[in-house]
């Protein structure tokens, strides 16, 4: 495969066949460098040397009616995880505030499959909060299957991004969950966009997925035209269906970066849960790769990275933080 020739291509807007791209993802570790290369060039071409960061909260957990079956919070599986209840505005403007230093995004998460109206009121509250209490960080939120009407609701108050992957392709989708569709789930996104909200849409790797899969995952990701395009790989929770799965290997994981990094060039493209796990100690591994943004600190169920260990590594590989 003449990976020079996919690199200026997706330069000049050719991007990846779903042939070409089945190919690459088919590629031995013999080609590592040059999978590498590929996806560092184009990182620097069209984002240069900036890594942008994003800093969430766990604002709701556990409980949820959704059997993703990958899902540590699915009240169908048994793990150990803490539920609470949608936390106070207080309490999410004031852990903003600590991440204030380690990202220009801020999202406020929340278990289920959609918040009822009455938690749509206290996040608009909380947006609203942010404003009063100076928060800087730009505020996103993932609050599930939402409405246009909820969205302009959200915007007003102050929402500039909304997070919702597609998870799988759309063909996979029905192995991985059975209590909504991958319809639902496209809805929502074009929802979110039509309301005039920024959108973070994204995926999961490691659930069982073939290579077709993948790659069909990242051309229906590309259709939606999103901001942020955040990569997750499956880190096996017990008590899930999934707990015995294998660890998503690293080389995989990278193939996948600089794919989609090839595919949408210039979009921002972050890595997710799993980073912890899979990179281990090369946690630079992924910028190299393709990537440019980060969540540091805090996720929902998985290990994250402390946000100053992620500045540090930065800054040690020449990235500067946006």
């Amino acid at each position: 495969m003449d990976i020079s020739k996919l690199i200026s291509n997706s330069i000049s807007g050719k991007v990846p066949s779903v042939d070409q791209a089945m190919e690459f993802l088919s590629l031995g570790y013999d080609r590592m460098n040059d999978i590498v290369f590929a996806g560092g060039t184009l990182r620097e071409k069209f984002r240069g040397n900036k890594i942008s960061t994003c800093t969430i909260i766990n604002a709701k957990s556990g409980k949820c009616s959704e059997n993703c079956r990958f899902c540590a919070q699915s009240a169908h599986h048994r793990t150990n995880i803490e539920t609470w209840e949608l936390q106070e505005k207080e309490s999410i403007a004031s852990y903003a505030k600590q991440d204030e230093p380690y990202g220009g995004y801020f999202g406020i998460v929340t278990s289920g499959k959609r918040l009822n109206e009455n938690e749509i009121e206290k996040v608009t509250e909380t947006l609203s909060h942010f404003k009063n209490s100076a928060v800087t960080q730009e505020a996103c939120a993932s609050l599930g299957v939402l409405e246009k009407k909820d969205f302009e609701k959200l915007k007003k108050a102050g929402l500039k991004r909304y997070h919702h992957n597609l998870e799988v392709s759309r063909n996979y989708f029905p192995q991985l969950c059975t209590t909504h569709s991958w319809e639902e789930r496209k809805n929502t996104i074009i929802a979110a966009k039509e309301a005039g909200l920024s959108i973070c849409v994204g995926g999961i790797f490691g659930v069982g997925e073939s290579i077709k899969d993948r790659v069909e995952l990242l051309f229906e990701i590309a259709e939606c035209d999103p901001d942020s395009v955040p990569l997750n790989f499956l880190v096996p929770i017990q008590g899930t269906p999934m707990e015995n799965m294998p660890l998503f290997p690293v080389f995989e994981a990278v193939k996948i970066i600089a794919l989609t990094r090839l595919i949408m060039p210039e979009k921002d493209i972050k890595v997710g849960g799993g980073r912890v796990e899979v990179f281990k100690d090369n946690q630079a591994l992924p910028f190299l790769a393709g990537a440019s943004s980060m969540i540091t600190g805090q996720l929902l169920t998985v290990k994250g990275v402390s946000p100053d260990e992620d500045m540090e590594m930065l800054q040690k590989f020449g990235f500067e933080r946006i």
